[in-house]
């Protein structure tokens, strides 16, 4: 089972640092890992449709309408960090913490949610936020731009084997036949 203190030990075993026993330890790297472990996993969440954190939800419409350019809008759940799809298929966008459109209600989408137990976490998923942290966390604790540069070659590897497994998952998303793509046959 996966800890946050876990990912952060990774993180700096690729650094060479001493491994902490918890966050909130008063050590200089124990407080930069605290203070970097949530920003640095939710943008490394938001960039990849990651399968472990992809959840389903229908929305009701609200009351209150765009001023202008769609008929309705939808408050999208407080975990999610990044919306995949609207169902029905239709014109949407996401401005602020909203999605507008003019596609009924409810509005089913799919997205990327804030997967904060890290026991959950795919170990794929896990090795590249570490990778990722220790990154982040190279110039506060090491000051050394060789060291960041191994680490960005790790982060690198890490996150194109993870991604690479992470997509082969499923059945491939069917493409849509538009105009140019039946003048291509």
């Amino acid at each position: 089972m996966t800890s946050r203190v876990e990912i952060c030990n990774r993180a700096l075993d690729k650094l060479g640092s001493a491994p902490i026993v918890s966050l909130q330890d008063n050590v200089k790297s124990a407080r930069a890992c605290a203070r970097m472990f949530d920003g640095v996993r939710d943008a490394e969440l938001r960039e990849h449709y990651w399968n472990f954190a992809v959840v389903r939800k229908s929305l009701p419409a609200l009351e209150e309408v765009p001023v202008y350019g769609f008929a309705r809008q939808y408050q999208l759940p407080g975990d999610c960090l990044k919306v995949i799809e609207v169902y029905p298929p239709g014109d949407w966008k996401v401005e602020g913490r909203r999605v507008l459109t003019d596609l009924p209600a409810p509005l089913r989408i799919s997205f990327v949610q804030r997967a904060a137990d890290a026991s959950e976490f795919d170990a794929l998923f896990v090795e590249a936020l570490a990778a990722r942290l220790a990154v982040e966390l190279c110039e506060t604790l090491t000051q050394s731009n060789t060291k960041k540069r191994m680490a960005l070659d790790d982060y690198a590897q890490a996150i194109r084997r993870a991604r690479r497994i992470d997509a082969i998952e499923g059945t491939p998303d069917a493409l849509e036949e538009t105009s140019w793509i039946k003048a291509r046959f």
